[in-house]
């Protein structure tokens, strides 16, 4: 059995608004984009700190990086 027809997919569209409500499905509709709008906008905060949290480790790895060779520099003129 493969994929419904066009004609099958109108029928039953007609059925689930009969048996729904076209304010019915309206609002589960908006439910839905709702809920879609919703998880992309929390997977996208996740990301960001991960980014930041990144950027923020290696810049504090530069710095004792630096810190270490200007020692290091002090210490040979001394």
């Amino acid at each position: 059995m493969g994929m419904p027809s066009v004609p099958q997919l109108l029928i039953i569209l007609v059925i689930v608004v009969l048996i729904f409500g076209a304010k019915r499905l309206k609002n589960l509709g908006g439910d839905l984009g709702s809920a879609v709008k919703g998880f992309k906008q929390a997977v996208k905060e996740e990301d960001s700190p991960k980014a930041e949290l990144e950027d923020a480790t290696t810049k504090a790895a530069n710095e004792v990086e630096d810190a270490v060779m200007n020692k290091t520099d002090d210490q040979k003129s001394a």
